[in-house]
């Protein structure tokens, strides 16, 4: 790897291992390979000025993202300690900064999805340029199978790939998929088989860092533009949601389950068929 100590990278922390290889591409490894990836309340900070260091460093041309071990991202770390109401405010901000940050940089962004995509992960792997994923990859939303609002990316990116049938589908659901379904949904870009991810990935990034950077920047400028910065709001809708959960009781139950090894029983589904959200506006009703 490239010593980085006087680098605009320089800062950042041995979970996140940043590699310059040649032709300008930036190689980003989240590095908890025991923890598949899963990230700590620190990395989400670091993860989401990461981009605006991208799209600013002059030697860099295209980004890939990748996991180190035999996972992308699981998330957030769950064996950490339930996030203050403070901390899931701050949470929130640090998403809405990655996420504007990853619209609105120029340099094209690929992902290399080489196994596990879960919550944070998921969101981090569609939200790039271009995603190529291991077949038998598993991807999952997993927000609502632990009781909060899928925030991270959903109701921005996933109509726009697959359309509502299949982002309800599966947000609601939390369903698993593979690589290879998600493609053929067109979820992401392309598969390969789980030893070829990260070659394809660097080949792809390669290729565009050898190309006419104008024509790239801007063509993804144009499409981010009109597709994906008119969908924010519903963005921050959802993301606002999602830490509200953070402090329900059904939260709770989810992580002490996962910690038990069991099921959860969620409160919420114990209220004999009343609507959580309160009774609906005589104009909706209507």
């Amino acid at each position: 790897m490239t010593d980085l100590a006087d680098d605009i990278f320089g800062s950042y922390p041995d979970e996140i291992q940043i590699e310059r290889r040649p032709n300008g591409v930036l190689l980003i490894t989240l590095n908890r390979p025991e923890r598949l990836n899963a990230l700590t309340m620190p990395m989400f900070e670091h993860l989401a000025r990461i981009w605006t260091d991208v799209d600013r460093d002059p030697s860099t041309r295209v980004a890939v993202i990748t996991g180190a071990g035999r996972g992308f991202c699981t998330g957030m770390d769950v064996r950490q300690p339930e996030p203050s109401l403070d901390e899931a405010v701050q949470l929130m901000e640090s998403e809405r900064r990655r996420i504007a940050a990853i619209l609105s940089m120029d340099k094209p962004l690929i992902s290399a999805i080489n196994g596990p995509a879960v919550g944070w992960g998921l969101s981090m792997a569609l939200l790039a340029d271009i995603s190529v994923a291991a077949e038998d990859a598993l991807l999952r939303d997993g927000h609502t199978r632990v009781g909060v609002v899928a925030g991270d990316h959903s109701s921005l990116i996933w109509p726009l790939l697959v359309g509502m049938a299949k982002t309800k589908y599966y947000q609601l659901t939390s369903a698993s998929l593979t690589g290879a379904e998600a493609e053929r949904i067109g979820l992401v870009s392309l598969v390969e088989p789980g030893d070829k991810v990260l070659d394809r990935a660097l080949e792809i990034a390669d290729e565009l860092a050898r190309g006419s950077q104008q024509a790239i920047q801007w063509t993804k400028r144009s499409l981010n533009m009109g597709w994906l910065t008119d969908a924010l709001p519903q963005h921050e809708l959802s993301a606002a949601l999602e830490v509200i959960g953070f402090a329900s009781a059904d939260y709770f139950e989810a992580r002490q389950a996962f910690r038990e090894g069991r099921a959860p029983d969620f409160p919420s589904a114990r209220n004999e068929g009343r609507s959580v959200l309160g009774p609906k506006s005589a104009k909706l009703q209507h």
